[in-house]
């Protein structure tokens, strides 16, 4: 007897393009579970300035890895990696197809293509380069990613220190770049992928974007980010929506110009989300405002 072919949903896309609202939709019509794979959103500290989905939305579907971990836990990709394939045999026991969200294409990558196998790295080395972002910032790592590998440099978020100072310590220790390690001995999955990418015109976007910093305001973004404010060394709050209010905070910035930078981080970090995403000719494209029954209809295609 032929073994039923299960099936995972990757539903990618930028901040603010609607995944969310589509993913409950799609997840409700297919009678499935839902897996994020948005990093700021594993976080139980932080709600607002993540967009975690409303209650409302956690109510009518069933959804993994939102707000799971605390900022002051020890978690990265290789253990979303982990978690996720554990969750996804168990579930495709009973499922055929499951939803993973997010707009993390590292996390995306982790759970559908396996994770690149890395050196073994000096912690000196990962001291000295935490020193240099304590001390200076992020400029000289960037300096540095630029110089050690120009194409990692191309595809990294370059406002993340945590990302910086683990390219740049596996090109330091092996003397190789970062980049040489990718795409090298990856494991095979006993699922089927399917990507779905959400799209909007870059003017769309963008309003979405600066609507939703206004939303999150209003909400209390504010309050949520001043509760934090003494775990800002954390790597989970260097991220958009948090660090520009530490700098208001910290007096550097006024409230205003906070706002502001928040609204440009974030549609400088959505084309980032692009410039990862477009490379991957796997995703088939909607408009964020596609009529459902047009991506039901994919799905029911590819699958049936």
């Amino acid at each position: 007897m032929a073994k039923t072919k299960k099936y995972l949903i990757a539903l990618v896309g930028p901040t603010a393009v609607g995944k969310t609202a589509v993913s409950i939709l799609l997840a409700n019509h297919f009678k499935s579970e839902i897996l994020s794979a948005d990093s700021r959103q594993f976080y139980k500290e932080m709600s607002i300035g993540t967009a975690v989905p409303s209650k409302e939305e956690l109510a009518e579907v069933l959804h993994h890895f939102i707000q799971h971990i605390s900022i002051t836990d020890d978690y990265n990709v290789g253990d979303y990696e982990r978690d996720a394939l554990q969750l996804l045999e168990e579930k495709l026991k009973t499922h055929t197809l499951l939803f993973m969200v997010g707009g993390s294409g590292l996390y995306v990558d982790a759970v559908v293509k396996g994770l690149d196998t890395f050196p073994d790295v000096d912690p000196k080395i990962r001291e000295e380069l935490q020193e240099i972002y304590d001390r200076k910032g992020l400029e000289p790592l960037q300096e540095q990613l630029k110089k050690r590998d120009p194409e990692y440099f191309q595809k990294v978020d370059i406002q993340n220190p945590h990302r910086l100072i683990r390219s740049l310590e596996v090109c330091i220790e092996s003397g190789m770049p970062y980049s040489s390690f990718l795409g090298k001995n990856k494991p095979k999955r006993d699922f089927e992928v399917i990507k779905i990418g959400l799209q909007a015109d870059r003017k769309v976007l963008y309003d979405r974007i600066n609507r939703r910093v206004d939303l999150m305001m209003e909400a209390g973004l504010l309050e949520e980010a001043r509760k934090l404010k003494n775990k800002k060394h954390l790597n989970a709050l260097q991220t958009v929506g948090y660090k520009e209010l530490f700098s208001y905070f910290e007096n550097e910035i006024s409230l205003e110009k906070a706002i502001e930078e928040i609204k440009k981080n974030s549609r400088r970090y959505a084309k980032r989300q692009l410039t990862w995403l477009r490379k991957d000719e796997a995703i088939e494209w909607f408009e964020y405002n596609e009529n459902i029954e047009n991506i039901i209809n994919y799905i029911k295609l590819r699958t049936s």
